[in-house]
């Protein structure tokens, strides 16, 4: 019997998020270098959008629990979930997006389960002895190849963009029930409210398009070509951490190793230096756009175009020809 590699993938209001598709990918690597089986564990409650998804992918199986008790996040009911269904079915590899919520239950999961963990893989290839996961170290100022050590199933979170979510085809997947105890389910939190970005923003880590400002910007009272542009590409904002420490925008804005993790299609970095620590947050994205007045900014490094140029020179003329465009 081929050995099971689950993905769990994380949902963005009753669909698959981006990142969930990206686990479901990287458990089809995994499933071809190991010669084994492709399946999704979905916990949700009533979320018949991504049942759909899941059922038209090309998976080997599916498992679900449909239950109230998942319609919000709470880390005792993941890791209570969890440990049982993987008690159960005794999975190879177990894969979750790296994301807010698996960096605060997944270590707990692998302690229940005296299991080994990988956090934040980008990379994994067949070696002697298993499997060999490449994942940032010091705060992304390198990489490092690691093999996890011990018996059991092998829990890994993937950062965002390191397996595109068309690793999986389209297929035909059937969704079978999930046995779970819920009576033993404890919810470990009490949840007093959830903030969500506000109506006219999105989650960055969803945007598929990304304007990213920098130090190099001068100021909160420039930002509205910026803004300008952004709008033009139908983008969101963001920024490195100079711009947040400064006060110019939010906190949720900021991208890097003490930000968020972005993968878009397209990110405009303006004014951005490229720090190692900025890099770690933006390394997934697509195609890197970099404008910046220094031409050995360590950005140009990251970027399949470059533009050296002062960057308020260079904005309302980006913005202009998009609107010219249509």
């Amino acid at each position: 019997m081929p050995e099971r590699i689950w993905a769990v993938p994380q949902l963005k209001g009753g669909a698959l998020a981006p990142a969930g598709r990206e686990a479901l990918a990287a458990a089809r690597r995994v499933a071809e270098l190991l010669g084994g089986s492709a399946e999704a564990v979905l916990l949700h409650s009533g979320a018949t959008a991504a049942r759909e998804e899941i059922a038209a992918l090309d998976l080997a199986a599916a498992h679900e629990a449909d239950a109230a008790v998942f319609s919000s996040y709470t880390p005792g009911v993941w890791v209570g979930a969890l440990a049982q269904a993987i008690a159960a079915h005794a999975p190879r590899v177990v894969i979750l997006p790296h994301s807010y919520q698996t960096v605060d239950f997944l270590p707990r999961l692998a302690q229940e389960l005296q299991a080994p963990l990988v956090p934040e893989a980008v990379s994994v290839r067949r070696g002697d002895g298993g499997l060999i996961w490449t994942r940032p170290v010091l705060g992304g100022k390198l990489l490092a190849d690691v093999r996890a050590r011990g018996e059991g199933p092998l829990l890994v979170s993937v950062q965002a963009g390191a397996f595109p979510a068309d690793g999986v085809g389209a297929g035909d997947t059937p969704l079978s029930p999930l046995e779970l105890d819920l009576d033993r389910l404890e919810p470990g939190r009490q949840v007093v409210g959830v903030e969500e970005a506000g109506e006219d923003q999105i989650d960055l880590s969803q945007a598929e398009r990304i304007v990213a400002v920098g130090r190099g910007v001068g100021g909160e009272e420039k930002l509205g070509p910026v803004r300008e542009l952004a709008e033009a590409l139908g983008a969101e904002l963001g920024a490195s951490r100079p711009v947040i420490d400064s006060g110019w925008l939010p906190r949720d804005r900021q991208i890097g190793s003490s930000g968020q993790t972005v993968a878009p299609k397209l990110y405009l970095a303006l004014g951005i230096s490229g720090a190692i620590q900025h890099q770690v947050g933006m390394k997934g994205s697509q195609v890197v756009v970099a404008v910046n007045k220094d031409r050995n900014a360590p950005i140009f490094a990251e970027a399949r175009y470059g533009v050296v140029g002062d960057l308020h020179e260079i904005v309302p003329e980006l913005t202009a020809a998009l609107r010219e465009s249509g």
